[in-house]
């Protein structure tokens, strides 16, 4: 049940989607969506509600900044997850707007007094743990495709498993091309929830057997690239300051060559922190799978840029005490050596420049051997 306020008084107002979900599955509620039905955007302007819709009519509501949007439905017009052609009238009824949605579990309403609409049975599925599309209609958006494997990453640990149609379709999206239409930055998103899911793994491997995973991760299907990619997952970090969903895509690509790790990064247009945590969590496993030594650790700290962002170090000295709990300790020791050479002194001694910069360099490694050697000697 719900309560209307003022605004939605009068309006044929209903609770879709993930809330409405999640609360049939006992998960956390985060967001809630409203659907209405038998009125126009005029009406709802009229009311106080700011449009923000800009391929169909979605308004927020002043106070809560809750969606709601009016019932519509969509034909498919062109490629990709944006190729449709979208009709919102007030003669749309709410099982005409349930009907374009991707999954039974994700169609299902509720209205005022607790009333469930439902159907496209995403209550029975619910209990019998499946992920069924609504329609074939299901095959016209292939960021569908996606959000069907995230959603497994979501519930697999509940028991949830794929439907075999909805997977034959998922199959058929991925060998038609057109997930080759999505635009990078939806994929990137889809991909960065996956990877803060309970098993994110289970993203990965549904697309891979679903032939999705070619088109935009070509580096992880060669080989067991994949298998051996996503068992570097667990490491990550899950106390930091970072979110976990970077640190897994970071430890993912880890086991990738440079280019191979760029290249990936590019084509995905991933965030610049991103990338960066990425590359620098490769060269961290790289230290660590060598003995270490003041040359190596301070190239390490250099290329972290340590100096001018001491968070970088700090971030993968988390990363040390989660693969190599053993050598946290020497490690931090080092920064903390490395960090006490002081610039000003060597400026106060006469050095300048290009010198001072060599001086700086060696100061610090010295500083590293001692806090290395002191570490092995515990």
């Amino acid at each position: 049940m719900f309560q209307q306020d003022a605004l939605t008084q009068g309006l044929d107002v209903y609770r879709v989607g993930g809330a409405v979900r999640d609360k049939l599955l006992g998960w956390p509620v985060v967001d809630h969506d409203w659907v209405v039905v038998g009125t126009t955007p005029e009406a709802m302007r009229q009311r106080g509600f700011k449009p923000v819709g800009r391929d169909f009519p979605v308004f927020l509501h002043p106070h809560t900044a809750e969606e709601y949007a009016l019932a519509r439905t969509e034909r498919k017009s062109g490629h990709g997850y944006s190729g449709f052609e979208v009709y919102a009238s007030p003669d749309v009824t709410l099982e005409e707007d349930l009907s374009r949605r991707d999954l039974t579990i994700n169609a299902i309403a509720q209205g005022p007094g607790g009333q469930l609409t439902d159907p496209f049975h995403g209550q029975q599925d619910i209990e019998q743990r499946l992920l069924r599309h609504v329609s074939p209609a299901f095959s016209e958006d292939p960021l569908r495709v996606l959000r069907t494997a995230r959603f497994l990453a979501r519930y697999a640990h509940l028991g949830f498993t794929i439907a075999p149609d909805t997977h034959t379709l998922m199959s058929e999206v991925s060998q038609s091309g057109e997930l080759g239409h999505l635009a990078a930055e939806r994929v990137w998103i889809e991909t960065e929830k996956a990877l803060g899911e309970p098993n994110p793994e289970q993203y990965f491997t549904t697309l891979n057997e679903c032939q999705a995973l070619a088109t935009w991760w070509p580096e992880l299907v060669e080989g067991e690239t994949l298998t051996a990619a996503l068992a570097e997952i667990p490491s990550a970090p899950e106390e930091s300051a970072l979110p976990l969903a970077h640190w897994r895509y970071a430890l993912l690509v880890s086991l990738l060559s440079d280019e191979q790790r760029d290249a990936l990064a590019s084509r995905l247009r991933l965030p610049n922190a991103v990338a960066q945590l990425a590359r620098h969590t490769a060269l961290t496993k790289a230290l660590l799978n060598t003995p270490l030594n003041d040359e190596r650790v301070l190239h390490w700290l250099e290329r972290l840029d340590g100096w001018r962002k001491p968070a970088q170090v700090a971030a993968q000295l988390a990363l040390v005490s989660c693969l190599a709990p053993e050598r946290q300790a020497v490690l931090h020791a080092a920064w903390q050596a490395a960090q006490a050479v002081s610039p000003q002194t060597l400026l106060s001694e006469g050095y300048r420049g290009a010198a001072l910069g060599e001086a700086l360099r060696q100061h610090r490694q010295k500083a590293v051997a001692v806090a290395l050697g002191e570490g092995e000697s515990r």
